[in-house]
């Protein structure tokens, strides 16, 4: 079974789950904007059980939204800088930990997290081996994206209001001229938020599918 904590790193707090052999490659699961959720605690100790060191950090400093007005004034409350300085916490914390295997770590984000999950990965580099956003909404403006070194890896709903086709395909194209990496992008018969089983959007095929195809992918790009 999979060992689960709630920690401190430095700069911030997190949940983290360790896998049942010991040791494995390090993975960020970065949070909707909800809060960090039983939700998201699940999904990182599910990342724990295939092999990963998973670690979730806490965005929002305890705080678990209720309602999406409440949801949408905790992520208007996080500046892009301030989140992505302490997701970078977590990376350092990772990378340092015995248990993680490797010199690069994953990320996976969902909604607001997936948005987080390019902006780390655009400002780590090499730091970060493989990037997954999951309908991601990028904060502000798209960055250049010129640091970004990992494979990208997205997955969202043909129905998503939040992240239409054509800014899917914005996306894709700012990636490839910064980081001249074409992003591998999954579009499903879904809605937005259809992995997290705790929303009446929930789509059960399309979750499952986005799942073996995310953990196919960080075992090829993180070993």
């Amino acid at each position: 079974m999979e060992s689960r904590q709630n920690m401190t790193f430095d700069g911030g707090h997190g949940y983290l789950a360790t896998p049942p052999s010991g040791s494995g490659p390090g993975l960020i699961v970065i949070q909707e904007w909800w809060g960090l959720t039983d939700h998201i605690a699940d999904v990182t100790d599910r990342f724990a059980r295939a092999g990963f060191v998973a670690l979730a950090p806490d965005l929002f400093g305890g705080r678990v939204a209720h309602d999406p007005a409440e949801a949408a004034k905790m992520a208007g409350e996080l500046p892009a800088a301030k989140g992505v300085e302490l997701l970078s916490g977590a990376v350092d914390h990772l990378l340092a930990r015995d248990d993680v295997t490797g010199d690069r770590v994953g990320a996976v984000g969902f909604c607001m997290g997936g948005g987080f999950v390019l902006l780390l990965a655009a400002r780590e580099g090499e730091r970060i081996g493989a990037a997954v956003p999951f309908y991601g909404v990028v904060p502000g403006p798209l960055p250049d994206f010129r640091g970004l070194k990992a494979k990208v890896l997205g997955h969202f709903g043909d129905r998503d209001a939040s992240v239409p086709a054509e800014a899917r395909a914005e996306l894709a194209a700012a990636i490839e001229r910064g980081a001249g990496i074409t992003p591998e992008f999954h579009v499903y018969p879904a809605d937005h938020a259809f992995f997290n089983d705790q929303r009446p959007v929930y789509d059960a095929h399309s979750a499952a599918l986005a799942w073996e195809r995310t953990l196919e992918f960080l075992r090829a790009e993180l070993g």
